[in-house]
């Protein structure tokens, strides 16, 4: 009984990180689902964060704002930081990348991925700083 709750934790783990575009913290994968695993430790949601990032489930987008954010998204994308209210948003690979890869392999460089990750303020806080 333990192994199949233990295997259904995990799932949900999963199934959360791939269905939210928030690009969560451990600390809001717990949060989430806490109400559904009333037994669920913040430890479980750290190991398996950590085994989903190894077998390459899921990507960290690294730490923002002192605690690593991560990804269930795994299609080549990349994201815009806002630096006011910490939101992070996906954007589509722009067509430049493929300009940059294009000159990396004329230079004799082998591209096998790459992250982009844009800072700025997004439309919400721009449009509240012209409010005030």
């Amino acid at each position: 009984m333990r192994r199949e709750n233990f295997s259904r934790k995990r799932e949900a783990i999963l199934q959360v990180l791939q269905h939210t575009k928030v690009h969560p913290t451990a600390e809001w994968v717990y949060q989430e689902l806490k109400p559904d695993f009333p037994d669920l430790s913040l430890g479980t949601v750290y190991r398996n964060l950590s085994r989903f990032k190894e077998a390459g489930t899921v990507r960290s987008l690294g730490v923002i704002g002192g605690q690593e954010h991560f990804d269930g998204n795994l299609t080549p994308h990349d994201h815009f930081l806002c630096t006011a209210c910490g939101k992070i948003l996906d954007l589509g690979s722009p067509a430049f990348m493929a300009d940059l890869q294009t000159h990396l392999e004329q230079e004799g460089m082998r591209v096998t991925g790459h992250e982009l990750l844009v800072h700025g303020l997004c439309a919400a806080c721009q449009q509240e700083k012209v409010s005030k």
